[in-house]
């Protein structure tokens, strides 16, 4: 049977400035721990701790930039462009440009904060 999700959650998010996340589909919303998909807004200049999570993240970036660190070098995904970053792979994500970003990220299994490991 369809379900119908109505409307998101808002849900609170890390970094050094307030980031829009609205959970569709995750543990808060639609209680389900398969997986997660959110809508992020994210304004310029934030920066969350970097993370080593025990989910994979796939990011689809709808407006601005947004900056992925990894251990290896960094990537900038813009408006149109995707990216993933598997389990287990330290990782952080920020917005330095003026205007911000908006994206949509899908988490398998679904966020947690409890796996997510954010750095101290």
């Amino acid at each position: 049977m369809a379900n119908l999700i109505a409307q998101p959650t808002v849900i609170a998010s890390a970094g050094n400035k307030p980031k829009l996340i609205e959970e569709f589909f995750g543990r808060v919303n639609s209680q389900t721990d398969a997986v997660s998909i959110a809508r992020m807004r994210s304004p310029g200049g934030w920066v969350e701790p970097g993370q080593t999570p025990e989910f994979d993240e796939y990011t689809v970036v709808l407006r601005g930039e947004l900056q992925v660190e990894t251990k290896t070098g960094t990537l900038t995904v813009k408006a149109g462009q995707a990216v993933h970053t598997p389990k287990g792979e330290w990782v952080r994500y920020s917005t330095p440009h003026a205007d911000g970003a908006e994206y949509i990220a899908v988490c398998r299994p679904a966020f947690s904060p409890a796996t997510v490991h954010r750095d101290a």
